[in-house]
């Protein structure tokens, strides 16, 4: 009897447990559904171009939030909406349920990855080279640069860039301190430098405004680091976090992530590179 009573008190128990389960499971399928139900998602935003913004009429746009508003139109959730808050109040509204997803440049860290549940990356911010048409001298590392013995690269003094160059044995006479942006663009035109070396975001906006079709930007840097966003859910969401991947990765796959994102000057090929796994384990 002691035997059976003992067994019976383990069944009831993976009873409990099994329900229990079920129940969680059915919570989180049933966001997406209620977000359908309500027809749109709120975001929260920070309004900082290019990642977010808010123009005066209220429209929500940027890079971040224009991916988001595909996705969800593809999950079947008619619209987004958005909230402005500052960095440190997201993930703490987003637990508290005044948010459903946060899209707004917050880039991954182990502890934040800790707290929220993010999706793959979305926003990258790699580093970059600025180089001249058809990349004459096969640029993709800034250990490429050390080994050509009669190669510059270009960098802003005590930045990043600089440090990241040094590191790979690029020789300090063969790193050219550059004061700002425009001057980099310039002595690569000149062929003053082999290459200028910045954030893709800011080589892209210098890029841009130049209109010069015999430059090229290589991004990201092979073996530099990259920084990357992603949209973050709450934990417990991780059933509408996994739909928006799957949406996600459909988008990366066919162009129009790419369509999306670049006109704003991030570069789709960095967000490809890395993954949520890897940008939440980084030391």
């Amino acid at each position: 009897m002691k035997k059976l009573g003992i067994l019976a008190g383990v069944a009831g128990l993976a009873l409990t447990s099994m329900l229990a389960a079920t129940s969680a499971g059915s919570a989180d399928d049933s966001k997406l559904e209620q977000l359908k139900a309500q027809g749109f998602a709120r975001l929260a935003i920070a309004n900082e171009p290019p990642y977010t913004a808010v123009a005066a009429d209220g429209k929500v746009s940027g890079a971040a939030p224009d991916v988001a508003r595909e996705i969800f139109k593809r999950l079947g959730v008619a619209d987004v909406v958005a909230s402005i808050s500052e960095y440190g109040a997201m993930i703490p509204g987003l637990q508290a349920g005044r948010f459903d997803v946060v899209t707004a440049g917050l880039f991954m860290k182990p502890e934040r990855c800790a707290a929220v549940a993010y999706s793959e990356p979305v926003l990258c911010d790699a580093e970059a080279l600025l180089v001249k048409k058809g990349n004459p001298k096969g640029f993709k590392s800034y250990e490429d640069i050390a080994k050509d013995t009669s190669a510059t690269v270009g960098a802003p003094g005590g930045g990043t860039e600089e440090k990241l160059a040094l590191n790979a044995g690029v020789p300090r006479d063969r790193v050219i301190v550059v004061p700002d942006g425009q001057s980099g663009l310039k002595m690569v035109q000149d062929g003053r430098i082999d290459a200028y070396s910045l954030p893709v975001l800011s080589i892209n906006d210098l890029v841009k405004k130049a209109n010069d079709p015999n430059l090229d930007v290589i991004a990201p840097v092979v073996g530099a680091p990259v920084y990357c966003d992603g949209a973050a859910f709450k934990k417990g969401d991780e059933a509408l976090r996994d739909a928006y991947d799957v949406e996600l990765a459909k988008m990366k796959k066919s162009g129009e992530f790419a369509k999306i994102i670049e006109p704003y000057g991030f570069s789709a090929a960095a967000a490809m590179s890395t993954t949520r796994e890897k940008l939440c384990s980084a030391k």
